[in-house]
């Protein structure tokens, strides 16, 4: 391999000849093997940077800070990472300490690197396109490093919004098919009272879309930054009228509804909004492991358990027993909800870590949410293609339960009273015969009027009146 030498505040470093990368980056990837997954495993954080370096140099033209021909090259660097092409020169590892400035420097030399070809010129020959002086110029680590992060947030959450709003859809789709399949609501594990199949898988859809709405909150609040602040939020080193001329840019190139921070000091130093958005995913993240561990108790057995629904056969369940088919793609959704958890107590110490006018913990806090978000979208799209959509009812044992129930007293309490229920239900329990069987015999309620008091509609609306004149005066 051969080699060019570079120089930093350090001192001398050689390069890959063939890098596009320089110096402070090649340092980076010496310090920090730590996870072994580079900033190019997630493209957004590349887009995000280019999109921000993009911006600065036509603010810097416009504000007659840097000339034409540097700015054409790095406008045409920064269009080709967005196009999709060097990502493998981002090598810095995610997790780094320095704030992100090895992010920041990765991405400035790369750039550089990319428009000295463009002008004309050989990797490395800064004195006519620096990195830190032409590509970096009315920047900081401090301000480009977070904005780098929201930008990257906000198209994560707008996938994570799209796969949610599918598995809602699914969720949905199951409750309208079983809205006609009656079975027995549980509290506590003990039989409650009836409920349809339809009522319970629309009970999930819903809460799907209320959390839908709190990510959308929280996106709001990673839509401010702080670009123009520079290294403390003073804007030191960026001319006037700096900071609202490059997010006016940025966000015309990104699509994005950003506004710059109105104090960039505290926006340098808060990551609050980062806690806030961990804590939905958190919140999220709980609400449908929930629903996983509801889908895996209700489809239990099948012989010797609940059984009231089949859940798609994905792969056999065991070396040993033959047969056996695990609930395997909630599973999964569970653990995915056990790591965003996890995630969230990282970004909740990180940003406490943080001291006087910046966080230096920003790097950990980027990897547990970007880590959150890309796990959730997937798992919530195979939750929603690899088992809701393949769910199956067992439509006579939800109904069997629901007979056989004493908690059906409850829902025939308005039909016959209070008295006759408390009779029916202890019954019941005596002989071990089924309630729906005790009424009938009692003649306390005809066959075609309990039909119609357990109907999927009655358990939906409220008890027709027609069939209360049964219950007692």
């Amino acid at each position: 391999m051969k080699f060019r030498n570079e120089h930093d505040c350090i001192g001398q470093k050689e390069v890959p000849e063939d890098a596009l990368y320089g110096a402070q980056t090649m340092r980076a990837s010496e310090n920090f093997r730590i996870t072994g997954i580079p900033i190019s495993h997630y493209p957004h954080i590349i887009y995000s940077l280019a999109q921000i370096k993009k911006a600065a140099a036509l603010t810097n033209n416009e504000l007659d800070k840097l000339d034409d021909e540097k700015t054409k090259a790095i406008v045409f660097a920064c269009d080709e990472l967005l196009a999709d092409k060097y990502h493998d020169q981002f090598v810095v590892d995610i997790i780094q300490g320095g704030a992100g400035t090895s992010t920041n420097m990765n991405a400035n030399e790369v750039i550089a690197n990319i428009g000295l070809e463009h002008l004309g010129f050989k990797r490395g020959e800064y004195d006519n396109l620096h990195p830190n002086i032409h590509v970096n110029m009315a920047q900081s680590t401090n301000d480009v490093y977070p904005t780098c992060l929201r930008l990257t947030l906000i198209a994560k959450m707008d996938q994570l919004i799209e796969s949610m709003e599918y598995l809602q859809e699914s969720f949905a789709a199951k409750g309208k098919e079983f809205s006609h399949i009656l079975k027995m609501g549980r509290t506590q594990l003990q039989d409650a009272v009836p409920m349809t199949l339809g009522q319970e898988f629309t009970s999930y859809s819903v809460m799907i879309g209320e959390d839908i709405e709190r990510v959308r909150e929280a996106k709001a609040l990673i839509c401010e930054i702080n670009m123009g602040g520079t290294a403390i939020g003073t804007g030191l080193n960026a001319p006037p009228k700096y900071a609202e001329l490059v997010t006016a840019k940025l966000k015309e190139i990104s699509g994005f509804d950003l506004e710059l921070a109105p104090d960039l000091v505290e926006a340098t130093q808060d990551t609050g909004a980062y806690v806030q958005l961990s804590g939905v995913l958190k919140r999220v993240a709980v609400k449908i492991s929930k629903i996983c561990n509801d889908l895996r108790l209700l489809s239990s057995g099948p012989r010797c358990g609940l059984n009231e629904i089949n859940l798609p056969r994905m792969a056999p369940g065991s070396s040993i027993m033959p047969g056996k088919v695990n609930p395997i793609i909630p599973e999964v959704v569970n653990q995915i909800a056990f790591t965003v958890i996890g995630s969230d107590v990282t970004v909740s110490m990180a940003a406490e870590a943080g001291q006087l006018e910046l966080n230096v913990m920003e790097p950990v806090i980027c990897a547990s949410l970007l880590n959150s978000l890309t796990i959730m979208r997937r798992g919530f799209r195979t939750l929603a293609d690899r088992c809701i959509s393949g769910i199956t009812a067992n439509e006579d044992v939800c109904r069997g339960y629901v007979e056989n129930s004493i908690g059906l007293v409850t829902a025939l309490n308005p039909y016959i009273g209070y008295e006759k229920s408390t009779e029916v239900a202890n019954e019941a329990l005596k002989s071990g015969r089924s309630v729906y069987d005790i009424v009938i015999e009692k003649g306390y309620m005809s066959k075609e009027d309990l039909d119609k008091a357990l109907s999927p509609a009655a358990m939906v609306h409220t008890h027709p009146l027609s069939l209360v004149e049964t219950a007692d005066e």
